[in-house]
């Protein structure tokens, strides 16, 4: 076959460091939308992006040219730089160094983009931790708690 083709869904979650409350009305808009502008740059366009003040959700379609820690390595480490530059509030701004990526398949995506639209809701019943736990449960995830937070 001369030509390559992938569809390969992801579903990345990753909070701020120590799961600051960095991520502020003032600039969630303009993160999510600075977010969604590094993944198209990757080849990666997002599908629905979302989070809390302490955490974010992406889900997205993975390029089959890049590996996906070089996404997360972009994604973050861009948004990092860039929330920095929004004022001094924002000059202790980082990323968790971990991230959690999950398959998605396409019949997924749908009930994915309203669970990420839905993450203000969600988290007033549930923590982060909490959260990240169940994907982890769900997706047969061996972890050691000692290494999941940061």
């Amino acid at each position: 076959m001369p030509q390559s083709l992938a569809s390969v869904l992801v579903h990345l979650v990753f909070s701020t460091k120590n799961r600051v409350a960095l991520i502020r009305p003032d600039v969630e808009e303009e993160l999510i939308r600075y977010l969604a502008s590094v993944c198209r740059a990757c080849g990666s366009p997002a599908h629905q992006i979302g989070g809390t003040e302490d955490h974010v959700h992406i889900a997205c379609s993975l390029s089959r040219t890049i590996t996906l820690s070089k996404l997360l390595e972009q994604v973050k480490t861009g948004s990092s730089k860039w929330m920095k530059t929004k004022g001094s509030q924002y000059s202790h701004f980082f990323w968790q160094s971990g991230y959690g990526a999950f398959s998605v398949g396409q019949s997924q995506l749908a009930p994915l983009k309203r669970y990420i639209a839905g993450q203000k809701e969600h988290h007033r019943r549930k923590t982060f931790q909490e959260e990240f736990r169940e994907f982890l449960e769900k997706y047969q995830m061996q972890y050691d708690e000692r290494y999941v937070w940061d």
